[in-house]
């Protein structure tokens, strides 16, 4: 008997390493990361996304603290392949990856050099039982107050901020047109 499995099911349960394929811009490290998300369905409707909406957290590898999954952005992928594959690798879950929340130049705390990150959001489809990194890393997940208070990163915290204005964005958006749509029926 033969079993046919979908390479879109298989996770590598090692992570890639080495810098033999980073891409460096002006003598800065790209990285890219994803802020894992989910939202929380509550039977009464509230205009506060941050009631809604839960992000996970990992647990750096290199000391204490906690911060969203990140690493170098290789040449053979583009950005959102590498956000994703980073997300898969440190913190087991996968999902879709939304538009970039934004570009930060940040120095590095472990080599005196600067960096460029890219973050994206990833609402959460499937959390994984096993992944590369879950012998050397924690995950959490956290409501936004929680995980801006952990996270050791500045610029994780404004892309966090930037996800939740978004989402705020959007849900007032589909509200207004909820409601249009009810005032136009009520006109007929």
């Amino acid at each position: 008997m033969v079993a046919v499995v979908s390479q879109e099911n298989v996770v590598a349960l090692v992570s890639r390493t080495g810098r033999e394929l980073q891409r460096y811009r002006k003598g800065r490290r790209q990285v890219v990361g994803c802020i894992p998300y989910r939202l929380k369905i509550k039977e009464k409707t509230s205009l506060d996304v941050c009631d809604e909406l839960e992000v996970l957290v990992i647990s750096s590898q290199k000391g204490k603290g906690m911060l969203f999954p990140k690493g170098g952005w290789e040449l053979d992928e583009s950005k959102k392949e590498a956000a994703l594959r980073e997300t898969i690798e440190e913190a087991g879950v996968r999902g879709i990856v939304g538009g970039k929340l934004g570009k930060w130049t940040f120095k590095s705390k472990t080599h005196d050099t600067f960096y460029e990150g890219y973050m994206f959001p990833l609402l959460v489809q499937e959390q994984l039982e096993f992944w590369p990194e879950q012998n050397v890393r924690q995950r959490i997940w956290m409501n936004v107050t929680e995980a801006r208070d952990v996270c050791q990163h500045w610029w994780m915290k404004e892309a966090l901020d930037r996800l939740v204005n978004r989402l705020m964005g959007q849900k007032l958006g589909r509200e207004k047109q909820v409601l249009a749509s009810k005032n136009a029926k009520s006109d007929l």
